[in-house]
C-alpha cells in the first residue's frame, strides 16, 4: 500500500501535463472547444464564451475522418457575427488556414459552422476550435 502512494505524485504530474499540452498546439494556439460531427449534411456549434479571451485568428482542427466546410459564422459576445468564407475539403489530421478576426471587440460567444462528412463504418469526425 505504502509504494502505491509513493508514485501517486508521478502519476498526477504526468496526468496534468498531458491535459495541458493537448489543449494547445504550437504557435500559441488554445483549444477552446470541439465537436464530434454527424455522417451527413449538418450544423454545429462550438460555445466559447467570454472567460476564454479576446482572440486575433481562430482556425479549425479536424480529426479522425475528413470533413467539407460550407459556411463558418463567428458569433461576438457584443452581438456582432461574422461570415468567414470557408468552402473547402479538410482531411483527417488536417486543419484550416489560420482565419483573421476583424474588429477590436473580438470575445468569442460560438463558431457555427455548416459542413458534410461522408457516410462510412467506424469513427465519426472531430472538429477542434482553436484560438489565438
Amino acid at each position: 500500500m505504502l509504494s502505491a502512494l509513493r508514485y501517486w505524485p508521478l502519476l498526477l504530474c504526468l496526468f496534468a501535463f498531458g491535459c495541458a499540452s493537448s489543449a494547445t498546439l504550437p504557435g500559441g494556439w488554445t483549444r477552446l472547444g470541439e465537436r464530434t460531427v454527424n455522417h451527413a449534411v449538418d450544423r454545429d456549434e462550438i460555445r466559447v464564451g467570454a472567460r476564454d479571451g479576446d482572440f486575433r485568428q481562430i482556425k479549425l482542427v479536424v480529426r479522425q475522418r475528413a470533413v467539407t466546410f460550407r459556411d463558418v459564422k463567428v458569433h461576438y459576445a457584443n452581438g456582432g457575427v461574422e461570415d468567414v468564407s470557408l468552402r473547402r475539403q479538410v482531411p483527417a489530421g488536417g486543419e484550416t488556414r489560420a482565419i483573421d478576426l476583424r474588429g477590436n471587440d473580438r470575445v468569442i460567444e460560438k463558431v457555427v459552422f455548416f459542413y458534410n462528412t461522408r457516410r462510412a463504418r467506424g469513427k465519426r469526425a472531430v472538429v477542434q476550435l482553436y484560438g489565438r
